[in-house]
């Protein structure tokens, strides 16, 4: 697995396929890492197309596992949140020399999707948002009491974090409501083209989904996705919708 090495993190990526560019952001949440795309030897298959490999026909797909997550690993500090990722990615794109490319997350990876959809709205050609997380009223502190979880996961292997820090990491992280990471009014005048594909889970609430799909401009969704019996329509609507918006 190639690493980018950054002045805070060690960023370890996969590549597949040739074409445009598109970066993909695996679900998982604070442990988004590339594996998670894949079905495990044996075991259950995902209820979506591994798009590794979904795409690497038409496209140059690019994996990675997000700082401390997987084999990734990076600095935490207190003024980190989702422009510490994305700054992350641009990274990695500008070292593999993309300048202009597509997005693809499931989970935690549709608002890295939309981050990047704002910080550089000239740099990306189309986004898929597959299974969107977001503030939840029926479970508000599902995304904090996990952030809970994990840190004392990372305290426990990496002592020398100041706990202090990761908090305030925390906070800029799920502090916020809606999708966390960009306001409604982003999304209402965002011009990116984006197809929803909506969840119907705690962290995935349907209602978010819909909510995105209908406040962004012209975006296209896919309520019926999720499951063995839909992976075919599922791979064929994006993968036809990315062939619309690719130069």
């Amino acid at each position: 697995m190639p690493v980018l090495t950054l002045d805070d993190a060690e960023i370890h990526y996969e590549e597949y396929g040739t074409g445009f560019p598109l970066l993909l952001f695996a679900p998982g949440g604070m442990r988004s890492e590339a594996s998670m795309w894949h079905s495990p030897p044996g075991g259950p298959p995902k209820s979506w197309n591994d798009w590794t490999q979904g795409l690497a026909d038409d496209y140059r797909v690019i994996a990675m596992d997000q700082r401390n997550a997987g084999q990734s690993r990076g600095n935490i500090e207190a003024d980190h949140g989702w422009h510490t990722y994305a700054s992350d990615h641009l990274a990695l794109m500008d070292h593999l020399g993309f300048d202009r490319f597509h997005v693809l997350g499931g989970c935690i990876g549709s608002s890295f999707c939309l981050t990047l959809c704002e910080m550089v709205p000239d740099r990306i050609g189309a986004a898929v948002l597959q299974n969107p997380i977001g503030l939840n009223p029926d479970a508000p502190t599902y995304f904090p009491d996990g952030f809970a979880k994990w840190t004392e996961e990372k305290i426990e292997v990496r002592p020398e974090l100041d706990p202090a820090a990761v908090a305030s990491f925390g906070r800029n992280m799920w502090g916020g409501d809606f999708v966390f990471c960009v306001s409604r009014d982003f999304v209402r005048n965002c011009r990116t083209p984006c197809l929803v594909l909506p969840g119907n889970d705690i962290p995935h609430p349907r209602s978010v989904g819909l909510e995105v799909a209908e406040l962004l401009p012209d975006a296209e969704m896919l309520v019926d996705w999720k499951g063995p019996e839909h992976i075919d329509a599922q791979r064929e609507r994006v993968v036809g919708f990315l062939k619309r918006h690719t130069p």
